[in-house]
């Protein structure tokens, strides 16, 4: 298999080697923070990607510490057992999946070591959890679905797997039927209706109901690889994107246990990695997909058509964003540039602004969760980054109040430059030898 098949797909067709092979060069970019937004009316603007910097070894103008937030590393796990593709949280537990069989249990916001779970097989790509209940996916194609209790240490107790064995020397017609083709890439759970969603690389998308343990339906979604996916919990609404440069919108028709498609999004060429949904109380809903031109495109919801409209695209990333999360009005994002960026919409409006940087990994950002933690009446929230650098990192990052932000004008600093992390070796080689991840 030829490298430029493994590598990544980068900017002005730079391979990864190329950049690693100019790692001696010494070049300063400026940061792309620009946001664009379209205003009601105006022509939609169609992003172009950002150029591709000579060497990993760059100087990049970050905000440290941004006058609205302050943020800083609390912990810094190094995994011996592979990357780390997947994070969840549910009661205070954060799970994280890895090349292993094992999945790990950490409690917040210590982070200290609670157990772990263990399956048959490993590659544990997806994780979703919701209440006491875990879904994790593995290499086999299979979903376990576990109940958990942790208090001093992780109990669990596995309640079965999707689909189910009807023996554990024959397989029916049915099971191998409902058996995804390729790797399960992402879940996702809708409590309401206690369907279980599940999408992969062979390109289709499949509907479990928990109570039961069945199928109830399964459809081809896209073109290519499903790569995320999300449900909106106030509807039921359905969002996939692919490596086919499109973010799809499927309706459930509940009578019929079926799926409908109802909106095709494309305002990007590259594939969509990621895709996350912003939900609040005051009706105001927004949809973000991230893409491997390193853009961030982001939808709004008409409170009266339930259309989404696109409402611009937020730029930052030199690379490929390959993972979102949502904390309140904040959006995470990570990256295949190393960095998580911390993203604030403006009430009413469609502007955003990148609030800070979070900078310490060696690898490509793999996945993202975040949860909100109330102390003192200051509110702060955590952030979980893992990375194929086979480290999970801990953020705390703490929003400041206009009364600290106006009281604290020592911390206005300029942008300082500072050392962005080198593409770890043993990374780049393994990169260059697989052509997914």
């Amino acid at each position: 298999m030829h490298a430029n098949a493994n590598a990544m797909a980068f900017h002005a067709n730079n391979s990864l080697l190329s950049i690693m092979l100019d790692d001696e060069k010494q070049t300063t970019m400026p940061q792309r923070e620009r946001v664009m937004g379209e205003q009601p009316g105006s022509k939609a603007m169609k992003p172009t990607p950002p150029p591709s910097p000579e060497s990993p070894w760059m100087l990049s103008p970050l905000r440290t510490p941004s006058p609205l937030l302050l943020h800083h590393c609390i912990a810094s796990l190094h995994r011996g057992e592979g990357n780390i593709y997947s994070i969840a949280i549910s009661n205070g537990v954060v799970f994280t999946g890895s090349d292993s069989c094992r999945v790990r249990a950490w409690k917040q916001p210590d982070c200290m070591d609670r157990g772990y779970l263990k399956a048959a097989a490993g590659g544990v790509w997806a994780i979703a959890a919701y209440g006491n209940m875990l879904f994790t996916s593995h290499r086999d194609s299979r979903i376990r679905v576990w109940n958990f209790t942790a208090s001093h240490n992780l109990t669990s107790k596995k309640l079965c797997s999707l689909p189910k064995r009807t023996s554990f020397l024959l397989f029916s017609k049915t099971e191998t039927a409902h058996l995804h083709k390729d790797t399960i890439s992402c879940m996702a759970y809708y409590h309401a209706q206690d369907l279980l969603y599940t999408a992969s690389h062979d390109k289709t998308v499949k509907a479990w109901r928990i109570s039961d343990r069945k199928c109830v339906d399964s459809f081809l979604a896209h073109e290519d690889k499903v790569n995320s996916i999300t449900v909106n919990q106030n509807d039921g609404c359905l969002f996939t994107c692919s490596s086919d440069g499109t973010v799809k919108i499927w309706r459930c028709l509940y009578r019929e246990n079926s799926h409908t498609l109802t909106m095709t999004l494309k305002f990007q060429t590259s594939p969509v990695n990621a895709v996350v949904l912003s939900s609040h109380s005051d009706g105001e809903t927004f949809l973000y997909s991230g893409s491997s031109d390193g853009t961030i495109n982001f939808w709004e919801k008409e409170r009266v058509s339930y259309r989404y409209n696109h409402g611009g695209f937020l730029q930052g990333h030199r690379f490929g964003v390959l993972c979102l999360a949502v904390v309140e009005r904040l959006v995470l994002s990570g990256s295949e540039d190393t960095t998580v960026r911390i993203w604030r919409k403006e009430e009413g409006g469609c502007y955003h602004e990148c609030l800070a940087v979070l900078d310490g990994h060696r690898g490509p950002v793999r996945c993202l969760a975040g949860s909100l933690e109330m102390e003192n009446m200051d509110m702060s929230f955590l952030v979980y980054s893992g990375s194929l650098d086979q480290s999970f990192k801990v953020w705390r990052v703490k929003v400041m109040l206009a009364e600290e932000e106006n009281n604290g004008g020592d911390l206005k600093m300029n942008k300082l430059y500072e050392m962005s992390p080198v593409l770890s070796p043993s990374w780049v080689e393994k990169k260059l030898q697989a052509s997914n991840y």
